[in-house]
């Protein structure tokens, strides 16, 4: 099925979605990622979006 956003809206949720991952993990380590769940689902959240636009 083809989508109703244009090429161009759907790179612009994605680009979206990377600039809130790299918001989430600015200025931590593995080890706070890795202890932070909150930290770990938004960023996860974040990827399956990616995932479903670039679908």
């Amino acid at each position: 099925m083809k989508s109703e956003l244009g090429d161009r809206a759907i790179l612009q949720h994605i680009a979206y979605a990377i600039k809130e991952i790299e918001n989430y993990i600015a200025n931590s380590s593995y080890q706070d990622f890795q202890s932070n769940s909150m930290m770990q689902f938004a960023t996860v959240k974040q990827l399956e979006i990616i995932g479903e636009a670039s679908n």
